[in-house]
């Protein structure tokens, strides 16, 4: 199990440790005021943590001390836009700016790959790192594609890359999904991407373009690292697996509702897997009020509705979809809520522990 989880918050990152009693504590404190929207634990008692400062941009910073300290690296920066080009805002119609509004997905690569970093923002585009952020190349092969012209902002004003499912069999097999721009895959390293999103459905299309699978609207997708064929996808209109390695998606209905932005699978059983419902779509709270997690054993076929140590009444917590994660047990799972709430299970969910309630708005939440 994993001892160690960083939560990173609207204003500071906090490293929880566990103790031998098995008391979890805060036991460093950084960025305090600043906005963390994620980071990434590596080896060698390294960290990366992504900062967006508004006005100010977005900027990196890492650390060689578990996350005690931190010192500004460099950030990714795209190329400049070629004079001429036309490349338009899907929704608004204007000129899409190439310019680095967030850092939406931080990941490293395979086991072969040291020093790998895979990046992916807003407005969309992904960027790739061999030396642990030192520098960093715009990935063209994805962003030049033609498809990318018909991608487009969901909550957020841009399409972005949220998710980075790295392969555990083939470091050159990686799955990104794409808010709004569906599940993307290479087998090349990046040399070149298809679509794989059929069988997801965008309700909020027209009818005849709800099958679009470069209109989806993934929220999350997970790949199981035991059974890498399978996938979960938390979709803006529903919950999707794959057991065919991305090709094809297969909905699932989640109780009490198959809306939310969190998702996290067993990291041997592809069957197993957790949610955080919440109440689509406007309103974005949690159903009755009450804090609670899904969870199958099953595949999806049924659900374990898991309430133990989570607050039930008038309660209004949104977990982000950085904002739910797993240990290498299986067992451990942690999640954070908008309203500054941090809870634990050691027993992959029937039991939960709150180990805060007025931390900031938790962005994401990642086991070391």
């Amino acid at each position: 199990m994993s001892d160690r989880l960083f939560v990173s918050t609207r204003k500071g990152l906090f490293r929880y440790d566990r103790s031998s009693s098995g008391e979890w504590k805060v036991e460093a404190a950084t960025f305090l005021g600043d906005n963390v929207t994620l980071c990434l634990p590596l080896a060698e008692g390294k960290v990366l943590a992504a900062l967006d400062h508004g006005h100010f941009g977005v900027k990196v910073h890492r650390s060689t001390d578990e996350g005690a300290s931190f010192t500004e690296t460099t950030t990714p920066k795209y190329p400049e836009k070629p004079e001429g080009l036309v490349d338009l805002n899907a929704m608004t119609k204007e000129p899409l700016a190439w310019n680095l509004k967030l850092i939406w997905s931080l990941e490293s690569g395979g086991p072969d790959q040291r020093g790998r970093i895979w990046v992916g923002t807003i407005p969309g585009g992904l960027f790739r790192s061999d030396d642990e952020g030192e520098s960093w190349e715009l990935v063209r092969s994805l962003w030049d594609d033609e498809r990318r012209q018909g991608w487009f902002g969901g909550g957020a004003d841009l399409p972005g890359i949220h998710s980075i499912c790295v392969d555990p069999r083939s470091s050159s097999r990686v799955l990104l999904g794409v808010s709004c721009g569906g599940a993307w895959i290479t087998d090349d390293d990046g040399a070149s991407w298809r679509l794989s999103a059929k069988g997801m459905k965008a309700l909020f299309m027209p009818p005849d373009k709800q099958d679009d699978e470069n209109t989806q609207d993934p929220h999350r997708i997970v790949q199981c690292p035991g059974q890498p064929e399978v996938y979960w996808c938390q979709h803006h209109c529903g919950v999707w697996r794959s057991t065919d390695e991305g090709a094809n998606w297969d909905q699932v209905e989640v109780p009490p509702s198959s809306f939310g932005f969190g998702v996290a699978v067993h990291p041997e059983d592809g069957d197993t897997a957790w949610f955080v419902p919440g109440v689509s779509d406007e309103h974005r709270i949690p159903v009755d009020g009450q804090v609670v997690v899904a969870r199958t054993r099953d595949g999806g076929k049924s659900f374990d509705v898991l309430r133990e140590g989570l607050p039930q009444e008038h309660a209004y917590d949104l977990t982000y979809r950085h904002a739910l994660d797993i240990d290498g047990s299986g067992d451990r799972l942690a999640f954070g809520s908008t309203t500054g709430g941090l809870w634990l299970t050691e027993d992959q969910g029937d039991h939960w522990q709150c180990l805060s309630a007025n931390l900031p708005p938790i962005h994401a939440v990642r086991f070391a």
